[in-house]
């Protein structure tokens, strides 16, 4: 940012860890708040002098009144930071969704940024999620159970997606807007208790931080990015070994017992999950992917296992996947070459 502090110069260089290609074109994804408001103006500081071109796109929401007055503020900010094209998107948000009002809008806020990026032609769209934001997540797959898939937290980079600001605190960006002059609209919903997200921000992490001492969400960031290195290693192992554990068969696949048994349980069970997910576009859960490996491991003449999709037999020293939908014939290769 112009002229600023240290620690909007933080800020600032936080989009430099997600590089484009020169004469590139990045958006921002910019709601008026903190956050998107300090990468907007850090986009908007760096882009040119890394041969890019910047713009903004404004998702509108409609969920609250005044909400095109605040999508107008937003853009507006975006116009006078030298963004260009700023582009105000209106969606129709579902009110039905059976995933809850939060899912609704985000599906609807990323179908209206991919749809904007791909009419811009845009390399990046940057998101300007932060350190704080990676820690709430974090707490919340570690509510949900949902192991070192969730603990992850979000990426860095996710196809075209980048979050440079996941290494900064929220308190950082805040106060990048302030020196920097820029107005902060702060969205109602996140004081909402009603939300799951807003209560783990809001109460929460603050008690970990009184009983626990300073510092829990940057452990929480931490863990997450170890997390995401470690799964990454072991995915990539597993799709190694799938080629010796895994062969075509007519409507399915088959995996070797043995080489499933000589492998570590974290190895064996991202092989039969990698597997369902490949041949049958199943993604099972932990429950569905033990009663498979029990097949390897706890073995007692016990028949044909049913899942979603496809079912699962031990025979002739094999687990033998096969598809129970109609008339399904894979003919896939098997995961490691797809």
């Amino acid at each position: 940012m112009t002229g600023g502090t240290g620690e909007a110069a933080d800020a600032t260089s936080a989009t430099r860890v997600t590089p484009t290609p020169e004469n590139g074109i990045v958006v921002v994804a910019l709601s008026g708040g903190g956050d998107s408001l300090a990468l907007a103006a850090a986009t908007a500081f760096e882009a040119p002098r890394a041969g890019w071109r910047a713009a903004a796109v404004i998702v509108d929401h409609g969920l609250q009144d005044g909400s095109a007055e605040v999508a107008e503020a937003a853009a507006a900010q975006a116009r006078e930071l030298g963004l260009d094209p700023v582009t105000v998107v209106r969606v129709d948000v579902a009110s039905d969704d059976p995933a809850g009002p939060e899912a609704a809008a985000r599906a609807a806020r990323y179908a209206a940024l991919d749809a904007a990026a791909d009419d811009l032609g845009a390399d990046a769209i940057l998101l300007g999620h932060t350190l704080d934001d990676q820690a709430e997540t974090v707490l919340l797959g570690l509510a949900r159970g949902s192991g070192a898939t969730s603990l992850q937290g979000m990426p860095a980079e996710s196809g075209r997606y980048r979050r440079p600001l996941l290494g900064i605190p929220r308190a950082t960006t805040r106060q990048a807007c302030v020196d920097a002059g820029l107005a902060i609209w702060d969205d109602p919903h996140n004081v909402d208790a009603r939300y799951t997200r807003v209560r783990v921000r809001e109460r929460v992490l603050p008690v970990l931080e009184s009983e626990l001492g300073p510092g829990v969400a940057e452990a929480l960031a931490r863990t997450a990015e170890q997390l995401r290195e470690d799964t990454a290693a072991l995915d990539a192992f597993a799709d190694e070994v799938a080629e010796d554990v895994v062969e075509l068969e007519e409507a399915g696949v088959s995996l070797s017992v043995a080489a499933l048994a000589a492998n570590p349980a974290a190895l064996r069970q991202r092989i039969i999950r990698l597997v369902a997910q490949s041949e049958f576009h199943e993604a099972l859960s932990r429950t569905h992917t033990l009663e498979i490996a029990r097949l390897v491991t706890d073995w007692r003449g016990q028949g044909a296992v049913a899942l979603p999709g496809f079912t699962a037999e031990r025979r002739g020293g094999r687990i033998h996947l096969i598809s129970t939908r109609a008339g399904e014939l894979t003919g896939q290769k098997p995961p490691h070459d797809h």
